[in-house]
């Protein structure tokens, strides 16, 4: 069941890769005050929470929303799981 809402939310991300989002929950470090990011497509916000640490930013609790309403927001975990997996591909038209 697990596997299944994995290969569909990453369905719908590559699907949705060039759509505007917002991310919320990004801690600026060196301001120690929160940052909120948006519009930027999804593809580069996954991008963003994946390897925001080495650029100065607490995204522990970061959700990226976008979708319809009712879809899951995605999480710290899951931005890694699908740069990871997809990497450059998220960033393409």
């Amino acid at each position: 069941m697990l596997l299944a809402l994995d290969d569909a939310i990453s369905s719908a991300v590559l699907a949705g890769r060039g759509a505007d989002v917002e991310i919320f929950g990004i801690i600026d470090l060196a301001s120690k005050s929160e940052t909120r990011m948006g519009p930027i497509s999804l593809g580069r916000a996954i991008q963003f929470v994946a390897n925001a640490s080495v650029l100065g930013y607490d995204v522990r609790g970061a959700m990226v929303l976008y979708g319809l309403p009712g879809t899951p927001n995605l999480r710290k975990w899951d931005c890694d799981r699908l740069w990871a997996q997809y990497g450059g591909a998220l960033l393409q038209p």
